[in-house]
């Protein structure tokens, strides 16, 4: 199996420089999870106290896309970095990241190392994701639409025991194995539903959680790893190059990528760093120059019109 080549960050930066940028803190992780909570919250209560279709489409935006910054900082813990004490780390980690969005961290960490060990490699497991691009617009957009419909929501969360229901086990079993994979993530939703119910929202459970959930949740996880890795070379020599960083405005930030995900190329060099060390990592390697080999965009948008570049077949 072939490797991904590494970098060495002592043959880029300083002892000191690299003590500033691999430096882990005790309340910065904490303080992020509190922060992707609170933004769901304050979207929610704003279509609460402004319900209009303005604020419910502004409230499911924000509240999907901190879902998934609540996926990314279930990734963060799978390096290590929310918290310098493992076992607190793989808590918030695993309870109060992925459990919340059906995701498992025990799960996503072995899958995701490989990942990071053979990047854009063939024994890769995400360069299925990357694969397809170039893809047509129009392949694209039908991509974006099953998206935004809950297609994927759907597809993702029950084609699975769709697909072993139509075999030959018994399918009591089958039901049974699924709830029990799936109790952290039916917790969660359970006391949210009795959370909201007690305060009269019953219907926010579905309405500001679920919605954005199966919508803009899938839209833009799709837009993150098209931004990553789609136009990667496979069997890339070059470190700098085995991901992109993409250069993401403020409403980017808030509404496809939060929490410095869009530093995935210095991420992949670094894989331990800290994600709020990566924009320092970042201004450390521009200072010196190395940024000019690194792949990079200038935003979110100028990806997906590179990605979805290849002519459509005529009819």
């Amino acid at each position: 199996m072939a490797v991904a080549p590494r970098v060495k960050p002592l043959d880029l930066f300083t002892p000191e420089e690299w003590t500033r940028i691999s430096a882990r803190s005790s309340w910065r992780g904490v303080w992020m999870v509190a922060h992707a909570w609170g933004v769901i919250l304050a979207a929610g209560a704003l279509f609460v106290a402004f319900p209009n279709p303005l604020t419910y489409v502004l409230a499911v935006m924000l509240i999907g896309a901190r879902q998934l910054g609540l996926a990314i900082l279930m990734h963060e813990a799978a390096h290590g970095g929310l918290h310098p004490k493992l076992k607190v780390n793989d808590w918030i980690g695993e309870w109060l990241c992925a459990a919340p969005v059906g995701a498992s961290l025990a799960s996503y960490r072995p899958y995701h190392l490989s990942h990071h060990k053979y990047a854009q490699q063939a024994e890769d497991p995400d360069l299925v994701l990357s694969a397809p691009f170039p893809t047509t617009r129009r392949s694209l957009r039908r991509k974006m639409i099953r998206d935004l419909t809950g297609q994927t929501f759907f597809k993702q969360r029950f084609g699975p025991l769709l697909g072993k229901m139509k075999g030959d086990a018994p399918k009591g079993a089958i039901f049974a194995g699924e709830i029990a994979r799936q109790r952290p993530f039916l917790l969660w939703n359970l006391g949210i539903l009795v959370v909201l119910s007690a305060l009269g929202l019953w219907w926010a459970w579905l309405a500001l959680w679920i919605v954005p959930m199966a919508t803009w949740f899938p839209l833009v996880t799709r837009l993150r790893n098209i931004a990553e890795h789609a136009l990667v070379a496979k069997d890339e020599p070059d470190p700098f190059r085995h991901a992109r960083t993409t250069n993401a405005n403020w409403i980017e930030r808030a509404l496809i990528a939060p929490y410095y995900v869009n530093f995935h190329a210095e991420h992949h060099m670094f894989m331990h760093t800290p994600c709020w060390n990566l924009p320092l990592a970042h201004r450390v390697l521009e200072k010196k120059g190395l940024t000019q080999g690194m792949l990079t965009a200038p935003g979110y948008l100028s990806v997906l019109k590179a990605a979805s570049s290849k002519p459509a077949v005529a009819a």
